[in-house]
């Protein structure tokens, strides 16, 4: 089959000379360097589940420069060596980008009982700032690439040295103000740099099995959130916070050399430097709106365990390690239920995959948390809740999906961006959330978990889960 290099009439689109089949990945691909974009649209053909028109075309393994008729050969798509390559860098990228951020209650445990940080009540805002200003700019960060394609490359070296420079600065902090500024505000604003070009070269490297490249992905903060807590925490005990955070910047350094070689487009630089179309009127979409308040509901109850599941474990009787533990099952948990949602959103639309993970949610936190007396429990819940509630995110690329058979010229990674901002939202109000609900003893002697000092967080967790999903039921409604 081979495709026409288009006109300038229909910049955003690749048309095929035979719109009634679908090219596999050796067919050919045209592309016009001067007006062309990289950006897939739906036709009708995506409506009943197949490739994108475009899609299709990225899909391909030769490539076509329509400006002066030059042949690229192209790696495959959706597999082979260089795809899992690309997999690989973007999985290790996100475990060192949101893994630090992540676990920083290791951090604040051991600033709030050492000098020179002890006693100061702002300890949590160096963990706000670090986690939720890189989801709230991630749309800025985005829009910025989408207008300077040129610009990626350079993200992922830039951010990522950044990053090390802004937690070896924060090794010479003296108050927490600079923790703020250093541990917090500029590693936010380095790692979102570094981590934001995957949403563009994703859609180059995986067409068919994106949302299984997702879930790929999103395991890679749960991994980190396995393996970090006992690192660091060993870290800071046996040689205190400034060399921890050195170790850390060096470690980060380290594991960014073999990334650098595999973290790249698919398609050539050259002929991509055009500038994506800017298009927002995806918030004006019904299923956007509908999914996207789910995502802020669920999202405000989301971080709450995580922070104090600790905690909570040592007013049961935990051990240091046994405390920690928790969290360990939580991101073991979250690695397994990203892996899973991710290939079962290929199969499942996307609002299944949510009723999925909001009802083991509601399970895990009114049953197995609110009925827990014990630590063998705790730890089940632990495993359930990252299992399901960590697994949320990985349904996105069916939101993406959803939302751009509604608005065809959306950009599916603005799309994730904003998702991305709305869990922000969140993560940003979970510290004083968690302040306000923590000693609320509304059901004081009813025994258990919502009987104790954290029933009122118990009952918050799973009521916003289970009214983020609600795009479940606004679906088989006829809502969206």
């Amino acid at each position: 089959m081979e495709i026409e290099t288009q006109t300038p009439r229909q910049p955003a689109a690749v048309e095929l000379a035979d719109r009634s089949k679908v090219c596999d990945r050796n067919d050919s691909y045209a592309y016009d360097s001067t007006n062309a974009t990289t950006s897939p649209i739906l036709d009708e053909g995506s409506e009943r589940g197949l490739p994108s028109l475009s899609e299709r075309g990225l899909a391909s393994s030769e490539y076509h420069s329509g400006q002066h008729g030059q042949q690229f050969s192209l790696p495959p798509a959706d597999g082979g060596k260089d795809a899992w390559l690309f997999l690989w860098s973007a999985f290790m990228l996100e475990a060192l980008v949101w893994g630090f951020p992540s676990v920083f209650g290791v951090f604040q445990e051991y600033y709030s009982t050492h000098a020179p940080f002890a006693g100061s009540a702002n300890i949590a805002v160096i963990g706000t700032c670090a986690m939720g200003i890189m989801y709230l700019i991630l749309p800025v960060v985005f829009a910025l690439l989408q207008a300077y394609p040129k610009a990626r490359p350079w993200c992922g070296p830039i951010g990522l040295v950044a990053m090390c420079l802004s937690l070896a600065l924060g090794s010479f902090a003296k108050t927490v103000t600079h923790l703020i500024i250093t541990q917090g505000v500029l590693y936010a604003l380095a790692g979102t740099v570094a981590w934001c070009p995957i949403l563009f070269y994703i859609e180059e490297w995986f067409v068919r099995r994106r949302s299984f490249a997702f879930g790929i992905i999103f395991a890679g903060i749960g991994l980190a959130g396995a393996i970090l807590p006992l690192v660091i925490g060993w870290l800071l005990r046996s040689y205190g916070h400034r060399t921890t955070l050195r170790a850390c910047a060096i470690i980060l350094f380290t594991f960014t050399i073999p990334i650098s070689f595999f973290f790249k487009p698919r398609l050539p630089t050259s002929q991509t430097s055009q500038p994506r179309r800017f298009d927002l009127s995806f918030w004006s979409s019904r299923s956007f709106a509908i999914l996207q308040a789910g995502n802020v509901i669920e999202a405000l109850g989301f971080f709450l365990p995580s922070i104090y599941l600790p905690t909570y474990a040592r007013s049961l009787g935990a051990s240091d390690f046994t405390s920690v533990l928790t969290l360990i099952l939580f991101s073991a948990g979250s690695v397994v239920g990203n892996l899973g949602m991710g290939a079962v959103l290929d199969r499942l639309h996307v609002t299944t995959a949510i009723f999925i993970s909001t009802i083991g949610t509601c399970v895990a936190v009114f049953l197995l948390w609110g009925l827990a007396t014990s630590l063998a429990p705790l730890f089940v819940f632990s495993f359930m809740y990252g299992l399901f509630a960590a697994s949320w995110p990985a349904t996105w690329p069916g939101i993406m999906k959803d939302v751009k058979a509604e608005k065809e010229h959306a950009d599916p990674g603005m799309i994730f961006a904003c998702l991305a901002a709305g869990k922000g939202i969140g993560n940003v109000l979970s510290g004083p959330l968690s302040g306000a609900l923590v000693g609320v003893q509304r059901w004081k002697g009813a025994g258990m978990g919502y009987g104790s000092s954290y029933g009122a967080l118990i009952v918050f967790t799973g009521v916003t889960a289970f009214f983020g999903g609600w795009g479940f039921v606004a679906r088989r409604v006829g809502w969206i």
